[in-house]
């Protein structure tokens, strides 16, 4: 039996207006493109982050993409390809992606709804956070690679060095 041709299962509320409400009571900025899609910024403390939530019916799955500013030129792209992978290695929910049309590095998470289950808020905040919580964890690997060409590995490294006490 294919689950697929069973259908989406009844919800009281579209995903994505549950998106919108957390939103709107958080007061970040978003803009509503579509009935599936919902699209909003917010700023790290490394850089400016474009978050977006798309529902995807066909698998019952409310999509998220956390791109960053954040070009990569074709001469690094092997380097950050090596550098996803180890990152992906490192991390439990989610993974980063590249789009090479783009030039551009991308977080992806996906929550499966299956059966006509609902979003909940709680949900919405903490996929967004585990969203920028890992490109804020490893923006400076990626920078490490662009910017100062450093391999991957010693990217990762130097990223993850976290200091221990006060100076």
């Amino acid at each position: 039996m294919n689950m697929m041709e069973e259908g989406e299962g009844f919800r009281q509320a579209h995903p994505v207006d549950t998106i919108e409400w957390v939103a709107a009571a958080r007061d970040w900025s978003f803009e509503r493109s579509c009935e599936d899609e919902i699209a909003m910024s917010l700023e790290g403390a490394w850089t400016h982050y474009s978050v977006s939530f798309s529902w995807i019916g066909s698998l019952e799955a409310l999509h998220l993409g956390c791109a960053f500013d954040l070009k990569v030129p074709p001469h690094r792209r092997n380097e950050i390809g090596h550098l996803i992978a180890l990152i992906n290695e490192k991390i439990v929910i989610g993974h980063f992606g590249f789009w090479d049309s783009e030039g551009a590095v991308i977080y992806r998470n996906s929550l499966l709804l299956a059966g006509g289950v609902e979003a909940t808020g709680a949900q919405a905040e903490a996929m967004l956070g585990v969203a920028i919580d890992q490109c804020e964890r490893f923006y400076q690997a990626f920078q490490f690679v662009i910017w100062a060409d450093k391999p991957a590995k010693e990217a990762l490294a130097a990223a993850m060095f976290d200091t221990v006490g006060e100076a």
